[in-house]
């Protein structure tokens, strides 16, 4: 009992020491009208829509995904300095920037508009996480609830996909693989789930062949 209570107190001491990205978007009456997005050091990826939400979607990014999003960090030193553009621009939601880190107090930055460069990016690839995110939801609900939407939520998958905009594409896989399998959804959703599938799972151009895809 003792030893199961010290390697969950070592467990937990270890997932506070991880370096961690927070990333939080509210924005009453635009859909979704919050997003929250929190991935640490590892790549381990949580998301939700609502404050309140006690079940996020969890995934694992891949560790140039992640290394992208610590590197912009960095470059913005963490989130010490404002962003804000001060400019007189269009209320587009109030944003945070925030990094937790083992050595000192969480740094955080908020702003609505910003012209930093990086900020832009690093805004950007958080959003577009967001949309891979609602992407995996939308076509998790169809799945089990909506057969016939199946196709249009796979449609948005896969121009997220060819954008090069599609986050942890392997989080998709259990579902593709449900959709392809079972004889209840369409010859035409099967076949498109299908090629999915074995888009995500190929390895990347100009790597080995004994090379696993991430």
């Amino acid at each position: 009992m003792k030893l199961l209570l010290l390697a969950a107190v070592l467990s937990a001491s270890l997932a506070a020491a991880t370096p961690a990205l927070t990333y939080t978007r509210s924005f009453p009456g635009s859909d979704p009208d919050y997003i929250y997005i929190h991935i640490d050091r590892t790549g381990a990826l949580e998301y939700k829509e609502s404050p309140k939400d006690d079940n996020p979607v969890k995934t694992q990014m891949q560790d140039g995904e992640t290394a992208l999003l610590f590197d912009l960090a960095e470059k913005l030193e963490y989130f010490k300095s404002p962003i804000e553009s001060g400019l007189k621009v269009a209320n587009t939601g109030k944003k945070t920037f925030r990094y937790e880190n083992e050595n000192g107090a969480p740094t955080e930055v908020t702003f609505n508009y910003s012209t930093n460069e990086t900020a832009q990016a690093l805004l950007a690839r958080f959003e577009e996480i967001a949309a891979t995110e609602r992407a995996y939801l939308d076509l998790d609900r169809t799945v089990h609830y909506d057969k016939l939407g199946v196709n249009d939520a796979l449609a948005e998958i896969e121009s997220l996909w060819l954008r090069k905009q599609l986050v942890a594409p392997r989080q998709f896989l259990p579902l593709l693989a449900r959709i392809s399998s079972h004889e209840s959804f369409m010859h035409l959703v099967r076949d498109r789930a299908a090629r999915l599938k074995d888009e995500f799972t190929a390895p990347a151009p100009g790597a080995s062949a004994s090379t696993s895809p991430q």
